[in-house]
Order: C-alpha cells, then structure tokens, then sequence
C-alpha cells in the first residue's frame, strides 16, 4: 500500500526538484567585499547567482574566497556547486561556512545551511548524515517547518513506519499549518499500515483519511492529488 514521494523534499528557497539536481536559492544577498578592488567580483558572483549560471558563479565566488573568506561566500559557493551535482564540494563548502561563521551569525542564519547539507547528503545516498543535518537544523530555526518536513519525508521514502515518521510531519504542521506535503506524507505513511478487516475491507489508521483531504484542501491543484484521490476512492 506504501506509495512513496517522487522529490524527497520540497523545500522554501531552498527547493529539491523532482528531477535533476536541486535548485537551491541563495536566500539574501552577498555582502560588500571590504576591499573596493572585490566590489566589481561580488557583483559579478551575485549576477551569475541571480541568473543560476552556477559554474560562473562558483569561479567568481571561489576568487572572493581566496581573498576575504566570509561565510556568506562560501554558502553561496556551496549552492552553485550542488546545482551542478558537486554534492561532495558543496559539503565542503557549507561545513567551511558553518565554521566560517563561528558566533558572528545568528542560529536562524545557519540553520539553511544545515537543510542545505542534508540535501546534499541525500543526493549522495547518506541518510543518516542527512537526518543529522536536518535536525540540527530544526533546533536553531525559529521556524522549523522546512527541516521537519524534510524529517518527515526522509523517513518515508527510507521505508520507516508511521511511528517513526508522523510525528516529524506533525512537527512541520505545528510549524506551518498549510504545509500541504507534510499532510500528504502523514496520510501516505498511515494509510500504507492498513489493514483488511473481518469483511475483508481495508481499513487505514486513524487520521490518515484526514490528513489526505486536508492535503487537497490545501494543495487542490498539487503534484500529489491524482494519488490522493486513488487512495480515498479505494475506501469507498
């Protein structure tokens, strides 16, 4: 009955497509090199990141680096090389921000880099490494729900039982209310551990039925409905 995700997480600017590599954003803008001579650099760098013409923009923020290395250049780095799949470097580069940044950057600033390190310990088949990431993550973000959701998700499509899953996704809910996909993945991941009754009827776990409808109140044109409705009109 286990219907699994085709993108295993759907995240705010920091998006995993459901195909190719993930197209993640940068999020705020690079900061003003201190010397004038790097001005023209970090314009460049931010222009090729505005335009995601990532291996310009990996050259660009790698000269940065070399002469002034700020954390924020080398996140950015590390989100032109996981756009082109250099999963392994971009590591290295978010670990060298988070080390970078030292007590100079609020929790809320590096908790996307830990989302960004746990996808790119996906696309590298590490999830435990990524589960790792994600909830360090979910302790330094205000807002949680991304992190928790990419938890939830995970543990889905690793095959974890509800028990293990759901209560990620009611964490991402609690955080966001009108996160259709943690409801869809709840649903999903309760319904896969029904069971036949005495009339031979399948029968789902309490809440899955919920969880599943509030997923198309939520997301009534979402890449998910056509599985969705498969799955309520099984019960009928």
């Amino acid at each position: 009955m286990r219907r699994r995700l085709s993108a295993v997480a759907l995240l705010v600017s920091l998006a995993l497509a459901a195909t190719a590599a993930p197209r993640m954003g940068v999020g705020a803008p690079l900061p003003a090199a201190q010397g004038e001579s790097q001005s023209a650099v970090v314009a460049k760098a931010q222009a090729a990141l505005d335009a995601k013409q990532w291996p310009e923009a990996e050259a660009a923020l790698k000269q940065l680096l070399a002469s002034e290395p700020r954390w924020e250049y080398s996140q950015a780095l590390g989100v032109a090389q996981s756009n082109q799949g250099h999963y392994a470097d971009s590591l290295d580069s978010y670990q060298r921000a988070i080390e970078l940044a030292g007590k100079n950057a609020s929790p809320a600033a590096i908790a996307p880099i830990y989302v960004a390190i746990g996808n790119a310990n996906l696309k590298l088949k590490k999830n435990d490494a990524a589960i790792a990431a994600y909830t360090k993550a979910a302790s330094l973000d205000p807002n949680p729900a991304v992190a928790y959701f990419n938890l939830c998700a995970t543990m889905y499509n690793m095959g974890q039982p509800a028990a293990k899953t759901v209560p990620f996704c009611d964490k991402a809910i609690a955080a966001d209310p009108k996160k259709a996909d943690a409801y869809f993945v709840k649903g999903s991941s309760l319904y896969g551990e029904g069971a036949l009754d005495k009339s031979n009827k399948f029968v789902p776990p309490p809440g899955s039925v919920e969880a599943l409808k509030q997923y198309l109140v939520l997301a009534p044109g979402g890449p998910h409905v056509q599985d969705v409705k498969a799955m309520l009109d099984a019960l009928k």
